[in-house]
């Protein structure tokens, strides 16, 4: 594996996990930034806000994890790419609304883009419309 996949995988597991930054900025430049096009993320534009928003995202969702389908990278262009699915029941407080007992499955793809050894800016492919309603919380 190369040191490019190797730390994207590194990076990829303390993120989904819910380690937030103090755990994935070992991965990252520290001004790394983020985009997404989902209304649920809107005004995140850093790795570390989106790695924190993820570990919060585990207090409603306690049993939060993904499931991985695809991890790979392109040499050429710097960058690693990941698409899985993200299961959960929102069981625990801190959600939008009182606890709904509903599960979700959440299709989702992360591009990491490289400069060096570290991520420079990520990506996140996801239609979080689906994933609210699924949840109870659209």
């Amino acid at each position: 594996m190369s040191e490019m996949l190797e730390t994207a995988r590194k990076f990829y597991e303390a993120c989904e996990t819910g380690k937030g930054w103090e755990k994935c900025k070992q991965y990252c430049h520290p001004e790394a930034t983020f985009s997404a096009q989902a209304a649920a993320l809107d005004g995140i534009t850093t790795v570390e806000g989106y790695t924190n928003w993820m570990r919060d995202l585990l207090t409603p969702i306690p049993d939060g994890h993904y499931e991985l389908l695809f991890f790979a990278e392109d040499e050429e262009r710097n960058s690693v790419a990941a698409c899985a699915v993200f299961h959960g029941t929102q069981t625990g407080p801190g959600g939008p609304v009182p606890p709904t007992g509903k599960n979700a499955a959440a299709d989702y793809a992360y591009l990491m883009q490289f400069e060096g050894d570290l991520i420079k800016h990520m990506t996140k492919i996801w239609n979080d419309t689906i994933t609210l309603q699924q949840i109870g919380w659209a």
